[in-house]
């Protein structure tokens, strides 16, 4: 297979026991980029480069996807809680030698990126998340629009290994149709990376582990979220938000006032796409995020 990142370096980062898959180009201060569902660490294939130019680059699979490693979990979803999984990227960034960076995540990775900023605050100098609203405001104001245009966090969700069972008869078609049902104009994906994509959730341990990934977001979640509230705990970093205009996001909420409630210093703007920002708007989203992180 074609590599989509050839200038960047392959390395396994072992996070207290969960291997997570690594790769890393360029110099300057550093920030870690997530992916969210149902991809790896190639959403950023067309961002990563150009950021590489100023920054040092980390580009991760978070625990449970690509090729990171798929621990198990027990009856209470706590090994895909946010906040372990953000333990994991703040290990991996230890590990590299980075006591403080920035962080951007999209969709899932956007809500690691937001507990890892919630629970190491002198840690992550700035944050960026794409396409998403926290978890805790989404659930609170669910409705029935939410529930067709986000059915698939319930589905995900549900127990007795109905959606492992499901998707795992056709894991290829799940992955396709997920993704270009949430695509509306701007860039095609590359079909590189969607076979990438295919071939990493083709294995049975992803999906039940990104199963056990929304079964957390459902519940222990949160609880760790309603206790940041009830303790008045918010981002304190800088914080942009990038949504696509045509994505149920950016049609459903107010982005920016939704995380003026969650953070104190918040700014970002729609760009003309659907959820996949990275994948299909990444010439803005590579302005946007450079302008950002200058001098962060």
């Amino acid at each position: 297979m074609t590599d989509l990142l050839p200038e960047f370096s392959h390395r396994t980062v072992d996070a207290e026991g969960v291997r997570i898959n690594v790769r890393i180009a360029g110099e300057g201060p550093p920030v870690l980029l997530l992916h969210g569902y149902p991809q790896t660490h190639l959403i950023w294939h067309q961002v990563a480069p150009h950021l590489a130019a100023g920054h040092t680059v980390v580009l991760t699979d978070l625990r449970g996807y690509g090729d990171s490693d798929k621990p198990l979990s027990g009856p209470d979803h706590a090994t895909y809680a946010k906040r372990w999984m953000a333990l994991d990227q703040l290990l991996v960034m230890r590990e590299l030698g980075f006591d403080r960076f920035a962080v951007a995540g999209h969709d899932r990775g956007g809500r690691v990126a937001h507990r890892l900023a919630l629970d190491h605050p002198h840690v992550v100098t700035a944050l960026a998340v794409l396409d998403i609203v926290p978890t805790r405001h989404a659930f609170q104001h669910a409705d029935a629009d939410f529930g067709r245009g986000y059915y698939h966090w319930y589905f995900l969700a549900a127990g007795n290994n109905i959606p492992e069972h499901l998707i795992g008869a056709d894991p290829g078609f799940w992955v396709r149709t997920r993704m270009s049902a949430r695509h509306h104009g701007g860039t095609p994906f590359s079909s590189v990376a969607q076979d990438e994509y295919v071939r990493c959730f083709s294995d049975p341990a992803a999906i039940h582990a990104s199963c056990e990934d929304y079964r957390a977001a459902a519940s222990i979640d949160l609880v760790h979220d309603e206790a940041d509230a009830t303790a008045g705990r918010r981002v304190t970093c800088p914080l942009l938000a990038l949504w696509g205009e045509h994505s149920f996001v950016g049609r459903h909420y107010d982005v920016l006032d939704v995380w003026r409630a969650y953070a104190t210093d918040v700014r970002g703007q729609a760009l003309p796409c659907d959820h996949y920002v990275p994948e299909e708007a990444p010439e803005a989203t590579t302005r946007l995020l450079q302008a950002f992180l200058r001098d962060r």
